[in-house]
């Protein structure tokens, strides 16, 4: 890399950590005032710094839309990819990608578990990728659901129409109300047989890069391979699986239990804060 190009990025990356002045610059770079002024003035013709009224310099416009077309340009499902098929690795049991499109949620990745699925489980063809489920009986659907502002959320509310696929089915929009700030609180979703009673499932967000979540990874049991208990003792991997997930894609997760496990590096996640 040229040493001209080198200095140019490096001012770009300290301007990350917020505006500087013309002698802050230089000190970044290890060079005189005039040689900086010359670097920035061309990052500014280009749009890539910008000059404040106090005469400190800050990113421009140009490099945030640059940055926002990139990150628009990643599929989560690549991204997510060799994370889902870890956790699969690691415990053998299905592991969902999925995202929301209205009132329901789509499976946009799958793999599957290392044992037959049941015969009266939807594990099998009813959660092949491209497949639909209602978002309001399902853990994916409802971390998903959590995270929607209200002008979003009320109209998806108002469209369900709570039908009770086994006893645990919740009934109301006010009961789904109720589950979705201990999911907005906690951070995860459990659904214990009420999409069906056959199958237990955890889901978890996986975040943008505005933070918002953008995407559900799940981990699917059929009642007759493992007890919720067991289930729930993949929480915090599910947690990892997601964080790293949301570090790769250039989103801000919530720190949570993740021990690098599933790739996720501490300093990246710092960075966010």
């Amino acid at each position: 890399m040229s040493q001209t190009v080198d200095r140019a990025l490096t001012i770009l990356a300290s301007l990350g950590d917020g505006p500087a002045s013309l002698e802050q610059a230089a000190g970044t770079i290890g060079v005189h005032k005039s040689t900086a002024l010359r670097l920035l003035r061309t990052l500014e013709e280009h749009g890539f710094v910008q000059r404040q009224a106090d005469h400190r310099y800050r990113l421009g416009g140009r490099l945030l839309s640059l940055a926002h077309i990139a990150l628009e340009g990643i599929d989560v499902r690549q991204v997510s990819a060799p994370y889902l098929a870890s956790l699969n690795d690691r415990y053998g049991h299905t592991v969902h990608l999925a995202v929301l499109e209205g009132s329901q949620v789509v499976w946009v990745d799958k793999v599957e578990a290392r044992y037959p699925a049941p015969a009266d489980s939807w594990l099998g063809p009813a959660s092949r990728i491209g497949r639909k489920a209602p978002a309001g009986t399902t853990a994916a659907g409802r971390v998903l659901l959590a995270d929607l502002p209200e002008d979003q959320l009320g109209p998806v509310l108002d469209s369900l129409d709570f039908a009770a696929r086994t006893p645990r089915s919740l009934r109301s929009a006010q009961e789904l109300r109720t589950e979705l700030l201990a999911v907005a609180e906690h951070g995860w979703s459990l659904d214990q047989g009420e999409y069906q009673d056959s199958v237990n499932c955890l889901a978890a967000p996986i975040k943008g890069n505005d933070g918002r979540a953008i995407a559900a990874c799940t981990i699917s049991v059929p009642t007759s391979v493992a007890p919720v208990a067991e289930l729930n003792r993949l929480l915090p991997e599910l947690l990892c699986t997601v964080e790293a997930i949301s570090l790769a894609y250039g989103g801000s997760p919530t720190p949570r239990w993740c021990e690098n496990r599933c790739g996720a590096k501490h300093a990246a996640r710092a960075s966010h804060t």
